[in-house]
């Protein structure tokens, strides 16, 4: 019987994805977990990353395959949450074997989400250890939970005109069962826009009501733009991508920049010093692929994954989401 199709991550097999947050502290962190291992990329954009086991990645060094990898709010302090995953991967064997203990890889990233609900309080091993305990082969859920919980877009003119981020998942079925599928973490200085009609969805508003969209790109050419995005806190989108194509540690790092396409057709602007975006990649070696195929849908995976992510954000914390936002422009 064929696998029901649910336009996820986990459409990938062999891959689990798992969510735990606080939603009080408006925090959360996000796993997804390869137990038999997976071939490891990585590309790195933007000026302000915060990042874990990334140099291992790429091509030239040793390790090749990846058990995990942790998306976590919390700004540096998140990454605390990947011993939490390492500990639980420990426990049931998985990890790279030394010859005296087996060591999880498990590559990590984080976002800047401290300015939205209680900066005390960020994910950490505990909260690692929840996710993974969550984790499953079933679609995950998207918008404001784990590493989306306290995502946000449209910084630009700071709290009064943000909107909500969240996290997102979508799949490309590329026949003969191969399969690529992204999940993505969207938390932008800039826009999130429909790549489908180059409409902004979701981004910075207009003070002081904030019943229009800015155009950030479209002011930063402006005095106040130039000035105030000088003053703008961190932002990032982080994603990983999952294929059951078999690919090398160059060509999964290959696949990763080509990726990053995805972000740059649905973030205006994208990559920018106030961004640290960065997209994993799991090549789990079960189909052979041209690593140009890959690429490419792996750059239409991300869009959707940031599409679906921000449609199915929930308004937290005083920031508004893009689904009432549209509701509130239908009864103006």
């Amino acid at each position: 019987m064929a696998k029901k199709w649910h336009n996820a991550i986990t459409d990938v097999a062999g891959i689990k994805v798992g969510h735990a947050q606080n939603v009080e502290a408006i925090t959360g962190c996000t796993v997804v977990i390869c137990e038999e291992g997976a071939v490891g990329g990585v590309d790195q954009r933007g000026g302000a990353p915060g990042t874990r086991e990334t140099d291992l990645l790429r091509p030239m060094h040793l390790v090749e395959k990846v058990h995990a990898v942790l998306l976590a709010g919390g700004s540096a302090f998140g990454l605390d949450a990947a011993s939490g995953v390492m500990s639980y991967l420990e426990e049931r064997g998985i990890g790279f074997n030394t010859g005296v203990a087996r060591v999880p890889i498990v590559p990590a990233a984080i976002l800047f989400d401290l300015d939205l609900g209680d900066p005390k309080v960020r994910p950490d091993a505990a909260m690692g250890r929840a996710a993974c305990e969550a984790a499953s082969d079933s679609p995950p859920a998207q918008g404001s939970v784990g590493v989306g919980t306290g995502a946000q877009v449209g910084r630009i003119f700071g709290a009064a005109s943000r909107m909500k981020g969240g996290v997102g998942t979508a799949s490309v079925d590329l026949g003969g069962g191969l399969v690529v599928g992204a999940l993505v973490a969207v938390n932008a200085f800039g826009d999130v826009v429909d790549p489908t009609t180059g409409q902004i969805i979701a981004g910075a508003r207009k003070p002081p009501a904030g019943r229009e969209f800015v155009d950030t790109q479209a002011v930063l050419r402006s005095f106040i733009g130039k000035a105030v995005s000088r003053l703008v806190l961190g932002s990032t989108v982080i994603g990983v991508v999952a294929t059951n194509a078999k690919l090398s540690k160059e060509e999964a790092n290959k696949v990763a920049q080509m990726a990053q396409d995805g972000i740059a057709r649905t973030i205006r602007p994208a990559h920018t010093m106030l961004d640290g975006d960065t997209i994993f990649v799991l090549a789990t070696g079960k189909k052979a692929a041209n690593v140009n195929l890959i690429g490419a849908y792996a750059a239409e995976a991300v869009a959707q994954a940031v599409v679906n992510g921000i449609r199915e954000a929930t308004s937290l914390g005083g920031c508004i989401a893009a689904r009432d936002f549209a509701a509130s422009q239908v009864s103006k």
